[in-house]
């Protein structure tokens, strides 16, 4: 059975068809893909005529209309593969198995349009086209599913770019290298190179395998030296050489492990008490499980749908001494409504995590500072899905609990940083967005919008028994709280925000001012 929106139509000025939703869905499976209009030949070198094509084009519109009227029993015969001469065959085979699958013509052109993202999400061919061809005359009913790809002419490809955080008031450069399909697995081989001005860096070799030994899912790995700064914040810097790997990876679940040899250091001699007892080297061995349910329209500027990602990490799954242990749970719950006006929409959503020591004496021991929650960062909650993190006008890392430091250290904008701010154990934020249109059409047509907004958090610590002094109403007693308002630029890769903030609650020593901020947000 050959794919009728294959043929070119003879005939343009004639009215289209009455199943044209079927038609669409046909050319849909290969992206749309325009052909000329011109009559091929048959098999026997003879060319088409002009009443060939008529009949065909009566041929395909019974078909059509057979297909809206009941389902058209079909059956997948082969899968047949051409272009490939590097990549494996089982591999292409793996990603378009749906396709067997297909009991009816109707899902068999669904099926299709899957594997053809599927294959297209490999990255290692340059296009996909699926083409469905009548069985064999003796098997009446049946198909074969013809995937012709065109296997990447380039396989070395590089990027490179500047990225600034605004509310960290840093940048960093970074560039990275893929070479893709070296072994014919669809395997993908990165290297990765990050500096900041802050002088935070990070070097990562990385490998990723659709199909590993038959996995139906992915299998990703990592290695990576990294180094990060929080002497501005917190007094420490982190240096670490860790291995990551991605054991599963679904569309709701996921689960990796990761193990890092750690090191916090404080070059400048002016860390807390706090601080200065967790400096030294340290083993991560973790087992982190991500469940993540998006139906929202748009992770930019959602205006329907709900949300939910649950993160757990158990740490300390290696026998050494120094090996880190620890529990950590984050929930993360968002839900847009539109309001039916000026494509107006509110969003609101409340996140919250906890972490624990574990093991002999857990409860009179300190959580280690790295596991521990930060709040704070001029970036959009409504981007920023994971967990507890952002607050609109406070500074990365700007309020929570702290320690004075040795000294005071002045930085060149004349503020003078006293204070390590150690983390919580445990921390709890709520935000609320209206989002609304502009009524000029210039504005409309660019996705520039308005939104309002309010947001308030807090966290506390429990780890060496400062449980005991934990409650509820003191937790509530003291939360931080802002609102604001702004205009909104979104764009295919991030949000950005210019907003009025106004602080409405904050504790003594918190970073936070009211005022107008510059902001760019990526979705997570």
């Amino acid at each position: 059975m050959e794919n009728p929106a294959e043929k070119p139509d003879p005939n343009p000025s004639k009215p289209k068809i009455e199943s044209e939703d079927e038609r669409e869905e046909l050319g849909d499976i290969n992206g749309d893909e325009e052909e000329e209009e011109e009559y091929e030949e048959e098999d026997d070198g003879k060319p088409r005529t002009r009443e060939d094509a008529i009949a065909d084009r009566i041929k395909a519109e019974s078909l059509f209309r057979r297909m809206r009227a009941t389902p058209v029993a079909v059956r997948v015969h082969d899968v047949i593969v051409k272009g490939n001469e590097k990549t494996k065959d089982h591999v292409i085979e793996a990603e378009v198995d749906v396709v067997r699958q297909a009991t009816t013509l109707q899902e068999l052109l669904k099926a299709s349009k899957v594997a053809n993202f599927n294959l297209q999400a490999l990255d290692i061919f340059d296009s996909v086209k699926i083409t469905l061809d009548s069985g064999p005359p003796e098997l009446p009913g049946t198909t074969n599913v013809v995937i012709d790809v065109v296997e990447s002419k380039s396989p070395i490809t590089g990027q490179i770019g500047t990225f600034t955080k605004a509310e960290a008031r840093s940048s960093s450069l970074e560039g990275s290298l893929k070479y893709k399909n070296i072994f014919g697995y669809g395997d993908i081989w990165d290297g990765s190179l990050a500096y900041g001005c802050d002088h935070s860096a990070e070097v990562g070799l990385g490998m990723y395998l659709p199909r590993f030994r038959g996995r139906p899912t992915p299998f990703t790995s990592r290695v990576y030296l990294s180094t990060q700064d929080w002497l501005k914040f917190s007094s420490y810097k982190e240096r670490a050489l860790g291995l990551s790997l991605g054991l599963i990876a679904s569309k709701y679940h996921e689960l990796a492990y990761n193990i890092a040899w750690r090191n916090l250091i404080d070059p400048s001699q002016m860390a807390s008490r706090s601080i200065r007892r967790q400096l030294g080297h340290n083993l991560v061995s973790a087992l982190k499980y991500t469940f993540k349910f998006d139906q929202r329209n748009s992770s930019l500027r959602p205006t329907r749908g709900y949300s939910f990602i649950s993160t757990s990490q158990i740490g300390g799954l290696a026998p050494d001494s120094r090996t880190l242990r620890f529990l950590r749970q984050e929930i993360d719950l968002r839900y847009a409504v539109p309001l039916g006006f000026y494509r107006a929409a509110l969003n609101f959503g409340i996140a919250g995590g906890i972490t624990f020591p574990w093991g002999s004496g857990y409860k009179s021991r300190a959580s280690c500072v790295p596991e521990r929650f930060f709040l704070g960062g001029n970036i959009s909650p409504v981007c920023s899905l994971g967990g507890p993190s952002a607050l609109w006008g406070f500074k990365t890392r700007g309020l929570g609990p702290n320690e004075p430091r040795r000294e005071v250290q002045d930085d060149e904008s004349g503020d003078t940083y006293e204070r390590d701010f150690v983390g919580g154990d445990v921390a709890v934020t709520a935000f609320a967005d209206l989002s609304f249109d502009f009524p000029l059409k210039w504005f409309r047509d660019r996705g520039i919008h308005g939104h309002v907004f309010a947001c308030a958090g807090n966290m506390a610590e429990l780890s060496e028994n400062k449980y005991r002094n934990f409650t509820a109403p003191k937790l509530l007693e003291t939360f931080r709280s802002s609102v604001g308002a702004g205009i909104v630029v979104p764009t295919s890769l991030f949000r950005m925000e210019l907003n009025y903030c106004h602080i409405l609650k904050k504790q003594e020593h918190d970073r936070a001012k009211s005022g107008f901020f510059m902001t760019f947000s990526t979705s997570s």
